[in-house]
């Protein structure tokens, strides 16, 4: 691996998990002796980070996390909806041994119930996002979900993981997955839409929430 794609990965991850919150201070020099790579394969990494809209320059020499406000989130789901309905519908449309996978999936996620450990549920839906990709086989179409499957990762930390919405969001993705096992482009392609529909709604909530948790705060203060 070129050390660019080395450091791209790990910045990538910190701003995903959070160890980079929005706002921070991508230092280059700090940086490139945490990943021990000189400052060339940084810059070039944190260019790609630019070109997917994670990081932003401040100044010619401050790069910062990328803000993640309601407005941002919002536009997020709307290229999901586009990309991810229409992943949903191609993968339908594959050849059946190109869909062996999504039965299995399928059952997997019905099988899941509200105490479900969280990050053995979102391996799962890892794992099917994986599945849609490889059955679709559209480079074009991988490339351009990449940076928005990054900017999913930082709204999860924003939400909070509610079994019930867990419970019903692997409903969704039961259906999803079974839709595509059965070769139903039009249903695949609805379910999705349904499943982000109810995923945007569940940030909202807690979005919402988190303002009034702290105005009450404030105003205890």
């Amino acid at each position: 691996m070129r050390a660019s794609e080395r450091v791209y990965a790990a910045l990538r991850d910190d701003i995903e998990t959070g160890a980079l919150a929005p706002g921070a201070v991508v230092g280059e020099v700090e940086q490139s002796a945490r990943l021990g790579v000189s400052r060339t394969p940084l810059r070039e990494a944190i260019d790609r980070l630019e070109a997917e809209g994670l990081v932003v320059q401040r100044s010619p020499r401050v790069t910062v996390v990328a803000d993640l406000d309601l407005d941002r989130i919002r536009d997020l789901f709307a290229v999901r909806r586009a990309l991810e309905e229409s992943a949903a519908r191609l993968a339908a449309a594959r050849p059946e041994q190109a869909r062996t996978a999504f039965a299995p999936l399928a059952e997997a996620f019905a099988r899941a119930d509200a105490t479900e450990d969280v990050g053995a549920y979102y391996d799962r839906v890892a794992h099917l996002d994986a599945a849609i990709e490889e059955a679709v086989a559209n480079d074009f179409l991988a490339r351009a979900l990449q940076p928005v499957r990054a900017h999913l990762g930082r709204v999860r930390r924003l939400a909070r993981d509610r079994p019930a919405r867990l419970a019903a969001s692997a409903r969704e993705h039961a259906l999803i997955a079974r839709a595509i096992a059965d070769g139903d482009g039009d249903l695949a392609a609805h379910a999705t839409h349904v499943h982000l529909h109810h995923a945007l709604a569940s940030v909202e909530h807690e979005l919402a929430a988190t303002v009034d948790d702290h105005r009450a705060t404030e105003r205890i203060r």
